[in-house]
């Protein structure tokens, strides 16, 4: 019998990795008793900032990544095909409808049983555990946690940004299109001029944020940066990030708008759009004040709005091991967020292996490692080796190992070659587990 705490994408896939083998599986969600600030959907794997599983490219990092898994039969990445909204080359998903089909997949699998309970107290007994709570992990647990590793938490935050219904949206300023014109022409293009822009600026960088708490002590991580701390950094830093005009044309004007704001589909039905990048901590009634004034949002209704909520990860180069395995406790595992992988799918890659490397251990005892050639591998090794500025990552072709080759220059060549090895190092590992 394995034990996991955490229903959410990497609990999923560890679970269902070790179910299907014929492994009993107790599955613990805390979820409907009790949400964490960031939830409110009742069903497993809810994803609660942007619906986007980013590129499908295998060019792309987080590409490859899915690719990678889709090898292994992963089962997240197969319900997010499956509940796919039109994003261009990237991966977006019905975040409802995928949720329910993880969780009636769940359900239907035999060997897993599902104890909805909060878990505050971890088993020490031989009984193999897989912790995956992840970044909204509770302070008791996290209490727990920090008992079992002695060492000190750490938190980054995180930000999730507002759903607006479509039919709000003035499609008369509005536009279809992709950058450059590439891909299915899936966003809803938002063009400011110079003095909107500076407008638009002026109100988000003076709005009023909702209260931190212990956050105000914290860095915020890069990777997911409210949009009114971006602004802050300079009037023109938004028009060089998620407002950025290159490769647009106003068909209105026939020119190049001086800024751009980019909504995204978020369900399967195409009737409600988040706005991408806008990852935001501002009160409500800031947020319906300030983001109205974007052109075309002015009647804008909005399905959800942004939050804020707190993170934390453990420090796993100390803690870990490649196979996400407490190196002080070999019954004990951790997956998702809460290891420093950043992002939905690399949660999924670290559930995948963790789950193959406890149905091997059950079996024959040996572990599974990836290498670094894989994108799998690269992210394993990145959390299990030692930095002492450990901070949460996402894939990138960065942390693999790279081609034997100097001569390749065009980047998309060489990570089209190291993507083509990996997926034949996934197939050889495959064969053996």
């Amino acid at each position: 019998m394995v034990t996991i705490i955490g229903g959410g994408l990497a609990g999923c896939e560890t679970a269902y990795q070790i179910a299907k083998k014929g492994i009993e599986v107790q599955l613990y969600e805390m979820k409907p008793h009790k949400y964490s600030p960031a939830h409110n959907n009742p069903n497993f794997a809810e994803i609660v900032c942007s619906n986007s599983f980013k590129s499908n490219l295998l060019t792309n990092a987080c590409g490859l990544l899915k690719e990678e898994l889709r090898v292994l039969d992963s089962l997240l990445i197969k319900c997010a095909d499956k509940n796919s909204v039109p994003a261009g080359q990237a991966l977006a998903v019905d975040r409802e409808k995928f949720s329910e089909l993880v969780t009636n997949e769940i359900k239907q699998m035999p060997n897993i049983e599902i104890i909805n309970k909060e878990v505050v107290e971890i088993p020490v007994d031989n009984k193999i555990v897989v912790i995956a709570t992840g970044p909204l992990t509770t302070e008791e647990l996290s209490n727990e946690i920090m008992k079992i590793t002695g060492k000190e938490r750490l938190y980054f935050y995180d930000a999730a940004t507002p759903i607006i219904e479509k039919s709000s949206i003035d499609m008369k300023i509005g536009f279809l299109g992709d950058r450059y014109q590439k891909g299915e022409a899936c966003y809803i293009n938002l063009p400011m001029n110079k003095e909107e822009y500076e407008n638009f600026w002026e109100e988000l960088v003076n709005a009023e944020v909702a209260e931190l708490h212990e956050f105000e002590r914290k860095e915020i991580f890069e990777g997911c940066m409210p949009i009114e701390v971006m602004a802050k950094r300079g009037i023109n830093t938004l028009r060089f990030g998620p407002l950025k005009p290159v490769g647009f044309i106003d068909p209105r004007t026939g020119i190049r708008p001086y800024a751009i704001v980019q909504l995204r589909q978020d369900n399967k039905a195409g009737n409600i759009y988040n706005i991408v990048g806008f990852q935001t901590n501002l009160k409500f009634k800031e947020q319906k004040r300030v983001f109205s004034m974007i052109p075309g949002l002015q009647n804008a209704e909005f399905v959800k709005y942004g939050v804020m909520h707190r993170n934390t990860f453990i420090n796993s180069p100390e803690l870990l091991d490649e196979t996400y395995n407490l190196k002080t406790n070999k019954n004990l595992y951790f997956a998702g967020q809460i290891t420093g992988v950043e992002g939905y799918v690399e949660s999924i890659a670290s559930g995948m292996v963790v789950g193959l490397n406890i149905v091997n251990r059950i079996k024959n005892g040996e572990k599974v490692t990836f290498p670094e050639t894989t994108m799998i591998g690269a992210l394993s090794k990145y959390i299990s080796t030692q930095n002492k500025k450990f901070q949460p990552m996402n894939a990138n072709f960065g942390i693999m190992k790279n081609i034997n080759n100097n001569n390749i220059r065009d980047k998309k060549v060489k990570y089209e070659k190291m993507a083509n090895r990996a997926i034949e190092e996934v197939n050889n590992i495959l064969q053996n587990c």
